[in-house]
C-alpha cells in the first residue's frame, strides 16, 4: 500500500479545516502544537499574513554575524555536510540564532527559491511570537527538537513546508542557536528530525572540542560522538532498519529490526557481517533490483518466514552508495526500512473504532445485560454474533467490544455485507493481485482481512453474504490465512471476527441460504441487543443525549424538552429503533426556533400512532408494561420533578394513591 501524499490544494484545505473550521475529525494533532497555536493567537500573530515582515537591515545582520562568528565557524562545517547529504532530497539547511533570526542558509538554488517565498531568508526572525507555530520558534520556546509539518504551521502561507529544528546549546546549557531542515511538505520524513538532532549535538560537541588543548582528546571525542549519534539515531527509530552491501552482507541493523523479526539474540552486533539470508527468506528480487538497477520500492507487502513462522511487513527498499567502493561510483548497497503493516494502515486508512462502552446510553435491565455480556466477551478473541433489529446499535457494540479488548490499539475495520455488490465482496474481503481482473489496480490491493490483521473485523448483515462466499469465509476462520483474488500465496492473518444480523439465521439455514457450519463458527458468543420498544425506560435518557450532542453539532441552543414530547416518544414503538429516534430528534432540532422542543416538531404520523380515540396509549400501556420499565419511568419523572409526586402522578396520568402504591411496590423513596 502506498501512503497518499496530499496535493497542495488538499494541504491548504486541511489547514483551513483545522485552523478556521476547528474541525479535528480523523486527524490527531500533537498537544504541544495545539498549545503553540493558542500562544500564537495570544501573541496576536495573524494566521493569514502573506509573509514575514520582521527582517534585519544589512547593517544589523552584519553585526549579528560578527557576534556569532565563533559559533558560525563550527556551524558552517555541519551545514555544508548536511547540505551535501540532503542535496538530492530538496532540503534547505538553516541556522538561526538564539532569538530566531536566520543567519545562514544552504541549499540548491531551486530549493532556496522554494523556501524563500515567505521571506524565509537571512535576517528574518522566526520566533513563535512573530511567526506563530514553526519548527525554529518551537525549538526555541520549548528547548527541544521539534518537527512541524504542513498544516501544523499557524500561518497559512507556511503550510506547504515541513521543518525540523533542533536547539544548539553552549557548555552551560544555554541556547545559542537552532539548526533547521526545511523542505516542501511532500518531502516530509520522520528521520529528518533525527538528522537535525544529531547535527546539533555534533555542533555542541565540536564547540566543546574548541576549548580543548590536546588533539588526541579532540579526535577521540569526535569519533565517539559520531558513533554514539549514529547508534542513537538508528536505535531510536520506531521502524526496523537494515543496511546491506553489494554482496548482501549486513552492515547495520538496529534493535527494533531484531525485535520485529524475532531474531535471537537481539544484539545487533551479532548480526552485522552475516548474509541477509541468515535472517530469513527475504525476497532477493527487491534487493537485487535495488543494488544493481538503482530501483526504489516503497510500502511493499512482504512476508518473511523466520524459524518456520511467517511474518508480514511493509518494506521500503532504497539504494545507497557504499563509500568503500568509490572506484566505479556505483550504487552498491541497499537500505531496508521495516514497518508493521498496522502502523501504516491506522494512519492511512483511519481504521479506528471511535465508540466505547462509556459512550453507551441506557439504564434498563435488558440493555445493561447486553452491555455486561459484551464487556465479558471483549476480554478474549472468540468470535461474536450480535443479534438485533436494524438500528439498535450493533456497530456501536462492535466498536466498544474492540476498544475494550487487548486488540484496542490495532485496526478495526467494518464492512456491510448487504451494501456491496455480490461480485465485489470477495475482493473487498480478501483483496486481489495485479491483473486479477480488468481494471485491477496496479500492484494489487489488500482486502479488509489483510488490513485488519492483529485487530478486529466487523461483518454487518452477515446473513446477506452470498452462499458461495460463505465457504471462503469458513476457510479463513479455520485456517487463519487468506489468498488474494488472482494470487497464489497464503497470507497469514490474525483477526477477531464480530458479525451482526437482524435475521433469524436458523431459519436461513433451513432455507439453505446460510451454512450451518459457518453459523456454528460465528456463534461462539451470541449477544441479543434489545429493540428500543423493549427498553422504553431509556427513551428519556436517549432523548437528552441526542438533544445535547445534536444541538452542539447543529449549532443550536436547544436545552429543554416539553413533557408531552416525552409522552409521545415513549408511547411510540420505534420500528427503526435508536437510529429512527436519533433522526426524529435531529429533525426536531433543525425545525426548532426556541430553546425548547415541543410536540408540534414531532412528525404527525408518530403523534397519531400514539393516540387512540383521543386517549394516550401511555395511560393504558404503563399499567401493562413489564415492571422494570414501569419502575424506571417512575424514577425518571421523580428525579425530573424534584420528587414532586403530584406532578409525577399527573404526568403519568394516574392518581396519587396509585403512584404511592407503585413506589412502595418498587421500594422507591
Amino acid at each position: 500500500m502506498h501512503e497518499h501524499i496530499m496535493t497542495s490544494k488538499e494541504m491548504l484545505s486541511m489547514w483551513h479545516k483545522l485552523h478556521v473550521e476547528k474541525n479535528f475529525d480523523d486527524v490527531t494533532i500533537n498537544k504541544e502544537i495545539i498549545s503553540s497555536w493558542a500562544r500564537s493567537e495570544a501573541y496576536g500573530v495573524d494566521p493569514f499574513k502573506r509573509s514575514n515582515f520582521e527582517i534585519l537591515n544589512k547593517k544589523s545582520l552584519d553585526q549579528r554575524l560578527i557576534k556569532s562568528q565563533k559559533v558560525l565557524d563550527v556551524v558552517m562545517a555541519t551545514l555544508n555536510t548536511l547540505h551535501h547529504i540532503t542535496k538530492g532530497d530538496k532540503f534547505g539547511v538553516v541556522f538561526a540564532d538564539a532569538e530566531g533570526y536566520i543567519l545562514k542558509r544552504l541549499g540548491n538554488p531551486s530549493d532556496i527559491k522554494y523556501i524563500s517565498y515567505t521571506n524565509f531568508i537571512e535576517g528574518s526572525k522566526w520566533s513563535e511570537d512573530v511567526m506563530g507555530s514553526n519548527a525554529i520558534g518551537l525549538a526555541l520556546k520549548l528547548d527541544k527538537p521539534f518537527q512541524v509539518h504542513g498544516y501544523e504551521h499557524f500561518c497559512k502561507h507556511n503550510c506547504l513546508a515541513t521543518c525540523s529544528a533542533a536547539p544548539i546549546h553552549d557548555q552551560h546549557g544555554n541556547i545559542i542557536g537552532v539548526l533547521d531542515l526545511t523542505a516542501s511538505y511532500q518531502n516530509s520524513n520522520v528521520h529528518t528530525l533525527g538528522m537535525a538532532v544529531a547535527s546539533a549535538k555534533a555542533i555542541e560537541r565540536e564547540l566543546e572540542l574548541k576549548n580543548m588543548n590536546h588533539l588526541k582528546t579532540k579526535l577521540y571525542k569526535e569519533l565517539k560522538l559520531m558513533n554514539v549519534a549514529k547508534s542513537a539515531i538508528i536505535n531510536a527509530m520506531s521502524e526496523g532498519l537494515i543496511s546491506i552491501d553489494r554482496n548482501q552482507i549486513i552492515t547495520t541493523i538496529n534493535t527494533q529490526a531484531c525485535k520485529m523479526l524475532g531474531l535471537s539474540p537481539f544484539e545487533s552486533s551479532f548480526w552485522v557481517g552475516k548474509h541477509i539470508s541468515e535472517i530469513g527468506d527475504i525476497t532477493e528480487e527487491y534487493l537485487n533490483k535495488t543494488i544493481q538497477f538503482k530501483s526504489k520500492f516503497f510500502a511493499e507487502n512482504m512476508t518473511i518466514k523466520i524459524n518456520g513462522q511467517k511474518k508480514r511487513f511493509m518494506i521500503n527498499c532504497t539504494p545507497y552508495e557504499d563509500i568503500l567502493y568509490d572506484d566505479d561510483n556505483s550504487i552498491n548497497g541497499a537500505l531496508l526500512i521495516l514497518n508493521k503493516p498496522n502502523n501504516i494502515i491506522n494512519k492511512v486508512v483511519g481504521a479506528r473504532a471511535k465508540t466505547s462502552f462509556e459512550d453507551m446510553v441506557g439504564e434498563s435491565g435488558v440493555f445493561l445485560k447486553a452491555v455486561e455480556q459484551a464487556k465479558i466477551a471483549s476480554d478474549n478473541s472468540s468470535n461474536i454474533l450480535l443479534i438485533g433489529e436494524s438500528g439498535v446499535g450493533k456497530d456501536l457494540f462492535a466498536q466498544s467490544i474492540h476498544n475494550a479488548s487487548p486488540r484496542k490499539n490495532e485496526p478495526f475495520l467494518g464492512i456491510n455485507c448487504a451494501a456491496i455488490p455480490r461480485e465485489l465482496i470477495s475482493s473487498e474481503l480478501f483483496g486481489y493481485e495485479e491483473g486479477a481482473f480488468t481494471g485491477a489496480r496496479k500492484g494489487g490491493n489488500p482486502g479488509k482481512f489483510e488490513l485488519a490483521d492483529q485487530g478486529t473485523i466487523f461483518l454487518d448483515e452477515i446473513a446477506e453474504m452470498p452462499i458461495d462466499l460463505q465457504a471462503s469465509l469458513l476457510r479463513v476462520l479455520e485456517e487463519r490465512n487468506i489468498i488474494r483474488l488472482g494470487g497464489k500465496h497464503f497470507i497469514p492473518v490474525n483477526v477477531r471476527i464480530i458479525t451482526a444480523t437482524n435475521r433469524n439465521l436458523l431459519q436461513q439455514i433451513e432455507a439453505n441460504s446460510f451454512r450451518q457450519d459457518l453459523y456454528f463458527r460465528l456463534n461462539v458468543i451470541s449477544i441479543h441487543l434489545p429493540a428500543l420498544r423493549e427498553r422504553k425506560g431509556d427513551i428519556p435518557l436517549l432523548v437528552e443525549h441526542f438533544v445535547y450532542s445534536l444541538s452542539n453539532r447543529l449549532n443550536k441552543t436547544v436545552k429543554h424538552v416539553k413533557p408531552e414530547v416525552y409522552d409521545c416518544l415513549i408511547n411510540y414503538d420505534w420500528p427503526g429503533n435508536i437510529r429512527e429516534l436519533n433522526n426524529i430528534i435531529e429533525r426536531a432540532i433543525n425545525l426548532c426556533v426556541s430553546d425548547t422542543l415541543t410536540l408540534d416538531l414531532i412528525p404527525l404520523e408518530i403523534q397519531e400512532a400514539t393516540m387512540n380515540t383521543g386517549i394516550l396509549k401511555w395511560k393504558k400501556s404503563i399499567l401493562q408494561e413489564d415492571e422494570e420499565k414501569e419502575r424506571q419511568l417512575i424514577e425518571y419523572y421523580l428525579s425530573k420533578k424534584s420528587n414532586n409526586r403530584s406532578q409525577v402522578a399527573k404526568l403519568l396520568k394516574i392518581s396519587r394513591s396509585s403512584l404511592y402504591r407503585k413506589m412502595q411496590k418498587y421500594n422507591i423513596y
